[in-house]
């Protein structure tokens, strides 16, 4: 089964760290995001941009109409997601909990959501 892996973030109390603090936090994830990738089990790995550059798109009157950005009041945003294959929640919970959101920025509220999903690819 795969599962969709979303990490969070509070973007104030991330503008907040300063910039050593930042690099601090930073220079910590590729040793765990590696760890993570080298179980074999790691489909997709992403980073987001800031919202700022994201679009909505809702149907209005029969025709998809393009907005700027989410509009979702939210203390919290998702800032990067992966989908990994696991056999079941556990392997899953045991796999998410490598990705540096579940381990590091506490301060930040960095958290992962795991949601299980059905994948299919067009082609």
């Amino acid at each position: 089964m795969q599962y969709l892996g979303l990490a969070y973030y509070n973007p104030e109390k991330f503008a907040a760290l300063s910039p050593a603090d930042m690099q601090a936090l930073a220079s910590q994830c590729p040793a765990l995001d590696e760890r993570m990738r080298a179980t074999g089990k790691v489909r997709v790995v992403g980073s987001l941009a800031e919202p700022g550059r994201w679009v909505t798109l809702r149907p209005r009157g029969g025709k998809p109409q393009v907005t700027d950005g989410p509009f979702a009041e939210a203390k919290e945003m998702v800032g990067g997601l992966f989908i990994i294959e696991a056999a079941d929640r556990d392997e899953a919970a045991r796999l998410a909990a490598m990705h540096p959101a579940a381990q590091l920025g506490e301060a930040v509220g960095w958290a992962v959501e795991l949601i299980p999903m059905d994948f299919y690819l067009q082609g």
